[in-house]
């Protein structure tokens, strides 16, 4: 094992995931309501597997050859971006209630004194998880280029290694993420703490996105 190759593989993959997108932010919520949280972790996880895997392998290849839909998945992205972060901002304006989100109407908690979000089906929450996942230009910006292309200027011999250590981080932020939300719930019974979260996650996407356009 390269473990200088791997250390650079984790370092990378920490300082990218930590930013609240679209994806952290369904897990985190999810989390808080304590809302399927095992399929969450694990559908989260293997995709970034998988993702991350790929990007090593191919990356450098893909960019080489195609770099004009490379930019063009990176534009739809910052755009998708845009998207998600203002309509968290819109969410913390909304005065008098807290939305619980999670992309259906049944997903929605108004703040009272003792919340008690709705019981939600497994199959809309797996499947709204695939669809944070694989259809967010996001993940594979972070996951499949940005890991990836870095990955690919490791030696030959040293790219697993840098693979194994994205990997790595990846599993051990979903599940802190996932089951380390919980331990919020109880801040979150205020609709003013939801407004703030919003607040944050709608400012950080944004400005996100307006540091990665070029």
């Amino acid at each position: 094992m390269n473990w200088l190759s791997f250390s650079h593989g984790a370092a990378l993959c920490a300082s990218l995931i930590v930013t609240i997108g679209a994806q952290n932010a369904f897990v985190l919520r999810q989390g808080i309501m304590r809302s399927h949280v095992g399929k969450i972790v694990l559908l989260c996880t293997l995709s970034d597997f998988i993702l991350i895997g790929a990007g090593v392998g191919g990356a450098a290849v893909l960019m080489e050859r195609f770099p004009r839909f490379v930019h063009a998945m990176l534009y739809v992205g910052l755009a998708y971006l845009a998207w998600f972060g203002i309509n968290a901002l819109r969410r913390a304006v909304r005065p008098g209630h807290a939305v619980l989100d999670g992309g259906t109407a049944n997903a929605s908690v108004t703040a009272s004194a003792n919340p008690a979000p709705p019981a939600q089906r497994a199959l809309p929450i797996v499947l709204m998880t695939l669809a944070f996942t694989w259809l967010n230009p996001h993940v594979y910006l972070d996951t499949f280029l940005l890991i990836g292309t870095a990955g690919a200027r490791e030696p030959q011999g040293a790219r697993v290694a840098f693979a194994l250590g994205a990997m790595a981080v990846s599993a051990l932020w979903f599940v802190g993420l996932g089951y380390g939300a919980r331990l919020l719930a109880p801040l979150f019974r205020r609709a003013s703490a939801w407004r703030v979260l919003d607040g944050a996650i709608g400012s950080m996407v944004l400005l996100l996105a307006v540091t990665q356009f070029r």
